[in-house]
């Protein structure tokens, strides 16, 4: 016989690595996201403070 008490347990504890993986996946995805942006911007920058040859 299993104990209600230890199902709950586990389930707590699925739902909780989850919603943890979910966070981990979501900060990394937006810290790439930044990366690339401030990276374009950055080569936006070098791009039009170059002065252009003729």
């Amino acid at each position: 016989m299993e104990s209600p008490f230890l199902s709950i347990l586990a389930l707590v504890a699925l739902v909780l690595l989850v919603a943890v993986t979910g966070g981990v996946g979501y900060l990394t995805l937006a810290g790439w996201r930044d990366r690339r942006l401030q990276e374009n911007e950055k080569r936006e920058l070098r791009r039009s403070s170059t002065p252009k040859r003729r």
